[in-house]
């Protein structure tokens, strides 16, 4: 493509906010020392406000960069997907995009209109009815009434809020927000759609027309930015990626790379430690302390191979005083996108588990043939005594599957064929 077909350039990027902090307070301080520190707080204020400045509360004042050189292009009818852990600088970063706030330092060359959906209730007076709130979007993008009026009903099929379109949308649920300012901004035929992780808002069915009118959108020559954790989402969708990190952009290249790259950065390896980990969840009488994985010879190994048996080796410890009963244990696994696709579970196996006594314990998961395809699999841990949860772990690890001949053909699956394969036979037979 040439560089006419460019519709969004980004350089240098950046985005500083002013971050307030009051200063600890001790236990005993004297009358004069908070005159004097509410004080200087209100002439610091009032010298912001008379400049133009953002007025800070706080005793210090913190500079934080929300982005930092971020460049990048987008060229016309493609989709890219924005990917990254919460507090990446994704949402700031479209914010830009869409006009909202303005950059600290760069520039931003877009070629077109733009329509955003970043969060409920964007771009949308709550006094007004639905109906009224199209005429208003459709006019801020620049359009005519009778361009509207065009779209006005496929707008409103859309969105399935006909018998509300005369309510005032302060009375809409948070789905139909949603709803009625996806379609608003997908069919006033916007030359950029940028769209962020709103949809989770949104009913399955609902997303799944979203995401289709997202690729009708983006044949029609648009051009779509797609912000979502739902990696399987950005895939479908999206032909190339970009990474961030910390207000960063660390990666950007083919959209399947890119979700290997993030991915990569969220799990660790099984047989690590839990112990650092302050984002579990549970009371705590049972924990999990650390992962190993066997063959059938009970060696630690790497990776189990498709088609073979192995071990998942649980230690976990008791911290009650007396023996634990009604003891329920799973393992939940998920492909490469995070999509739970199998679990392992006393409940669905053996029922609960015999008595673990205090101290530390070693709960054993046999898998008597692998029949999980060639990849990395990531998986959470939770336990129960009692029905009440004792200690739950999401996105505790991972594992890698090696090849292995499960078919006894030497053959297996191309990837991107499936997780799991299954022994099956075929033949041909005279028709009767």
């Amino acid at each position: 493509m040439s560089d006419s077909d460019t519709v969004i350039r980004v350089e240098n990027l950046s985005k500083r906010y002013l971050v307030g902090h009051n200063a600890p307070t001790e236990r005993y301080t004297s009358l004069r020392d908070t005159i004097v520190r509410h004080g200087k707080s209100f002439a610091r204020k009032t010298l912001d406000m008379a400049r133009g400045r953002q007025i800070i509360q706080g005793d210090t004042v913190e500079a934080f960069w929300a982005l930092k050189d971020v460049s990048f292009e987008v060229k016309r009818g493609e989709v890219l997907g924005i990917i990254g852990r919460n507090g990446a600088g994704k949402s700031t970063l479209l914010k830009i995009l869409s006009r909202i706030t303005e950059p600290t330092e760069g520039r931003i060359t877009l070629n077109g209109r733009v329509a955003s959906l970043l969060e409920v209730g964007t771009g949308f007076h709550p006094e007004l009815s639905g109906r009224e709130n199209i005429l208003l979007n459709g006019a801020i993008l620049g359009m005519t009434k009778a361009e509207i009026q065009g779209k006005f009903d496929e707008i409103v099929a859309f969105a399935e809020v006909e018998k509300f379109l005369d309510t005032p949308v302060k009375r809409y649920s948070s789905g139909m927000y949603v709803r009625l300012a996806f379609a608003v901004a997908a069919h006033l035929e916007p030359d950029i759609l940028v769209v962020d992780e709103v949809l989770a808002v949104g009913d399955v069915e609902f997303q799944k027309k979203c995401l289709g009118k997202m690729q009708e959108v983006s044949h029609g020559g648009r051009t779509v930015l797609f912000v979502s954790h739902q990696m399987a989402a950005v895939q479908n969708l999206c032909q190339r990626g970009i990474l961030m990190s910390s207000g960063h952009v660390v990666d950007q290249g083919p959209v399947d790379c890119i979700i290997k790259s993030y991915l990569s950065q969220t799990h660790h390896l099984a047989q690590s430690s839990f112990s650092h980990r302050k984002d579990r969840q549970g009371n705590g009488v049972l924990r999990f302390n650390e992962v190993t994985i066997v063959d059938a010879d009970r060696k630690e190994v790497a990776a189990l191979d498709c088609g073979g048996a192995g071990y998942v080796m649980l230690r976990m410890t008791n911290t009650n005083p007396a023996p634990l009963k009604s003891v329920r244990v799973a393992v939940g696994v998920d492909n490469e996108f995070g999509q739970r696709i199998t679990v392992w579970s006393t409940h669905l196996s053996v029922g609960d588990l015999p008595e673990l006594n205090p101290g530390v314990e070693c709960v054993e998961i046999h898998l008597p043939r692998l029949t999980l395809a060639p990849g990395r699999y990531g998986f959470t841990l939770y336990c129960s005594v009692n029905g009440e949860v004792a200690d739950w772990i999401k996105n505790a690890g991972s594992f890698d599957v090696e090849a292995g001949d499960f078919f006894g053909t030497g053959q297996l699956p191309e990837p991107g064929q499936g997780c799991f394969l299954m022994d099956h036979s075929i033949e041909a037979r005279a028709s009767v």
